[in-house]
């Protein structure tokens, strides 16, 4: 028999119980895009999280003392970058680079009439391209310059927690090149808020040259960070700025452990898509062995007149490949259709459950992305574990004794 005519016959079986074939397409269509929608929402935050942490944090390549030790914020002389100066011009001085920002680290503690709290001081150049999100996140006062003296920035969140408003006089805490404690009165100038509330509620900022001034670091910098004008150029431009007692540390070093841990949490979310596709693969063969039990004596005529076992077994395992065909092929349409709207509208989440995740630079509101690539997979997934659990039912059916199944009730 001619394989088109075990199509015809297949698709006629499954039209034959409108109701029960279209409630298995359903729930195929459905099983789809669920793996989709989750596929689309993994690859969003891991995007998100690796573009934010670049773009405030960690930029594409940053320039340490092989010494210094990001953990300890240490200023001690021998752990920063000598002449920052100048090996901020040299990297500026490379076209593939657009930006090249010195900074200062420190821990601090902000301390007002009602309460102190701990965190990051974070001396910068103003007018740094690097700071864009920073400088244009302003919600409140005005942003720093060069020269300010006595100025800081905080974040807003930051600013609300503690009841802080602009123009307000708070005292900052911090250590210095000399081991000894350094304490200041200064004054916020401007709130921002740059959309990442672990960010926002932990940063104080200052002009470099005030932080430099105040911890007694002469010119000194903890780090250059460097933003490229294509990330695909991080490896050319960290061999050009090789040097003697250098650490250059690309944005995959500076994102190891974001990166490790969407390595090991898509390596979970794959035995979700598995668990998914294994409850509707046996659905599938749950319809398709109850369609073998009615058919029994039509199946036992078929026999009788001549049709093969393994055309038996073939005719079924075609309705189960129509069923997966058809029901991945719209799950996945309207799967990709509902992550493309979603990264265009976004998911809005609180803040304050996104700023719970440590360490990672996530806003409030989480944009999905289309995988075509995993997409792919996932259907290929799928269909696949749809037509090996129909194996049975199709060889079960297969096995039926003719002149058993005949007198069939």
């Amino acid at each position: 028999m001619a394989i088109k005519r075990f199509w015809v016959i297949a698709f006629r079986d499954l039209i034959r119980n409108k109701r029960r074939t279209l409630l298995t397409l359903l729930a195929v269509t459905l099983g789809m895009m669920v793996l989709i929608m989750m596929s689309g929402f993994v690859t969003g935050i891991v995007a998100d999280g690796l573009r934010e942490n670049i773009r405030l944090n960690t930029g594409h390549i940053q320039l340490r003392d092989d010494t210094y030790e990001i953990e300890k914020l240490s200023l001690l002389s021998r752990d920063l970058l000598q002449d920052s100066d100048t090996l901020t011009a040299q990297a500026e001085a490379l076209s593939e680079v657009q930006s090249a920002a010195p900074v200062l680290w420190t821990s601090g503690v902000l301390s007002t009439m009602r309460e102190s709290t701990g965190l990051q001081v974070t001396g910068i150049d103003p007018a740094d391209d690097f700071h864009a999100p920073v400088r244009d996140g302003m919600v409140a006062g005005e942003y720093l310059a060069a020269d300010s003296r006595g100025q800081i920035l905080l974040g807003e969140r930051l600013a609300n927690d503690m009841d802080i408003a602009v123009g307000e006089r708070v005292s900052l805490t911090m250590g210095n090149a000399d081991g000894q404690v350094n304490e200041d009165i200064f004054t916020v100038v401007g709130l921002f808020n740059t959309g990442i509330l672990s960010y926002d509620q932990n940063t104080v900022i200052m002009p470099l040259a005030q932080a430099q001034a105040f911890t007694n670091s002469g010119n000194r910098a903890s780090s250059i960070i460097l933003l490229l004008n294509d990330q695909e150029d991080t490896a050319k431009v960290a061999a050009a700025l090789q040097g003697t007692g250098l650490q250059i540390l690309t944005w995959e070093d500076l994102n190891a452990i974001l990166l490790t841990l969407m390595e090991q949490a898509g390596a979970l979310y794959y035995i979700l898509y598995v668990i998914v596709i294994l409850v509707v693969a046996v659905l599938i063969a749950n319809t398709l062995l109850m369609s073998v039990f009615e058919r029994t004596r039509e199946l036992g005529i078929l026999a009788s007149l001549g049709m093969k076992g393994r055309q038996i077994m073939l005719m079924v395992l075609f309705e189960a490949v129509i069923l997966a065909l058809m029901g991945v092929a719209t799950g996945l349409v309207l799967g990709a259709g509902f992550v493309s709207y979603l990264s265009r509208v976004g998911l809005q989440f609180s803040a304050e459950a996104m700023g719970s995740v440590e360490g990672l630079a996530i806003g409030s509101k989480l944009y999905p992305a289309f995988a075509p690539g995993e997409a792919v997979t996932l259907s290929i997934l799928m269909f696949f574990i749809i037509s090996l659990v129909s194996i049975y039912p199709a060889w079960y059916a297969s096995r039926l004794e003719p002149v058993k199944a005949m007198h069939a009730q």
